[in-house]
């Protein structure tokens, strides 16, 4: 069973799902952009048996607060913030990480803040070299170059109804696999109030993640820990090239490839989880065999 709950976290309510003993082994999961933990719905219960798994939702995601841009600083380094803070509150000091597009540079974040509560990192369609960034990048880059009202008003394109269902079947050869709640959940969140100028503000922030990869390579090569990246080949977003490119730093990450689109989830949950619980235990093997 997937409880849903929320908890304050420096004055911010944040809603999460956990599922799974506490006294077994914590997976941390970070779902990106434009969707929630409800990214996870199928991941979790294949999982719950084995670890404890907690999902939270980001400030102005999901069920999570809709922060007031008066108040809150829309930027990545804010957003670690409050995830750390939220491992915190719920005493998680040990964990691996589950990334995802966004959830990919706050989890690295907390890597390099507190790389020995790092376990192990998976991460899917989550990025951190610049050969993964496509073309479907360049009209944001735009925006990180010239940060013109014309080039932010621009982007708003990329909050709509149609463009949060095309990132989900872009690349799904089956799109009927794809569970129209999905995109249609995201969609009805993007529209809260004043949640669509909080999202531009990370489409301009999110070159400062850029601007850290080199930071997270030192990591992966210093530190090692053990990676899987399990990647939508077809993501017109994030390329294989990037996935690819953990091995570059950290040579024995894992990489597998699956023909579907950007949310790999949504149609490969299956092989996803199967790949988890025959990675994670090895990690841990390979772990306590270097201690």
């Amino acid at each position: 069973m997937i409880h849903h709950r929320t908890v304050a976290v420096a004055g911010h309510q944040v809603f999460y799902r956990e599922a799974g003993d506490p006294a077994r082994p914590t997976l941390l999961l970070l779902h990106g952009f434009p969707t929630s933990s409800h990214m996870f719905r199928g991941l979790i219960p294949r999982l719950a048996d084995r670890y404890h798994l907690v999902a939270p939702d980001l400030p102005g995601f999901g069920f999570s607060d809709a922060p007031d841009r008066a108040r809150f600083a829309c930027t990545f380094d804010h957003l670690a913030k409050v995830v750390e803070g939220f491992t915190d509150v719920l005493d998680l000091t040990r964990y691996a990480l589950y990334v995802f597009d966004y959830g990919a540079p706050i989890g690295f974040r907390l890597a390099l803040a507190r790389p020995e509560r790092v376990s192990a990192i998976i991460t899917q369609n989550g990025n951190a070299y610049e050969e993964g960034l496509s073309t479907a990048w360049d009209p944001i880059q735009r925006y990180w170059r010239e940060p013109t009202a014309a080039h932010r008003e621009a982007l708003r394109a990329m909050l709509t109804p149609e463009t949060t269902r095309w990132q989900y079947v872009h690349g799904v050869p089956d799109p009927t696999l794809v569970a129209p709640e999905s995109y249609t959940l995201d969609s009805a969140l993007l529209a809260r109030p004043g949640n669509d100028e909080l999202q531009l503000d990370l489409f301009r922030d999110y070159a400062s993640n850029v601007a850290m990869y080199p930071q997270f390579h030192a990591y992966f090569a210093a530190r090692r820990p053990p990676l899987l990246a399990v990647w939508g080949k077809n993501d017109p977003f994030f390329l294989p090239e990037g996935a690819k490119a953990f091995q570059r730093d950290n040579p024995d990450a894992e990489v597998k490839l699956y023909d579907t689109g950007h949310f790999a989830l949504e149609t490969h949950a299956e092989e996803i989880a199967s790949a988890i619980r025959d990675f994670l235990p090895a990690a841990a093997d390979a772990q306590d065999g270097g201690e």
